[in-house]
């Protein structure tokens, strides 16, 4: 097959799997950034409070550790899985450790700079499996759990 993403449902036969996909990967996304911040809180005393002078780099960390763990552990992070999504590959695989790594890394680069951040929101909000511009390079999505 020449379609790189054949493994993944189609949207138009299975729209369910994809619908309220944009909404509640925004949902997740705030609740996730609640907790990498709590989580960076919760770091400072065992940096000697050190890492207020590099706050941002302590947050880059934390958040991808929290990304890349709970990804690999369950095809979503905790925020995702409260919203009932996963992320599924290409193949319509759930994501390994490597797609965890890889998708985790092109996120983090994709919301470090404003043009792809905005890029990959309007493309979650308008592409029909609801992917962002990491999905995309990847072949990936996320997806409505089946119940």
């Amino acid at each position: 097959m020449n379609d790189p993403l054949w493994g993944l449902p189609d949207p138009d036969l299975h729209a369910d799997l994809y619908a309220d996909v944009p909404v509640k990967r925004a949902i997740a996304w705030v609740f996730d950034a609640l907790l990498v911040f709590l989580l960076t809180l919760l770091a400072l005393p065992f940096t000697a409070f050190l890492g207020l002078f590099f706050y941002p780099l302590l947050w880059i960390g934390i958040s991808f550790l929290y990304r890349v763990f709970t990804i690999a552990g369950g095809s979503a992070t905790w925020g995702m899985r409260l919203m009932s999504i996963q992320l599924r590959t290409g193949r319509g695989e759930r994501f390994g450790p490597a797609d965890a790594i890889m998708h985790t890394l092109l996120y983090t680069l994709c919301v470090s700079f404003l043009v792809p951040q905005l890029i990959s929101a309007v493309l979650m909000m308008t592409s029909a499996r609801s992917q962002g511009l990491h999905d995309m390079v990847l072949g990936t999505t996320a997806i409505n759990r089946s119940r």
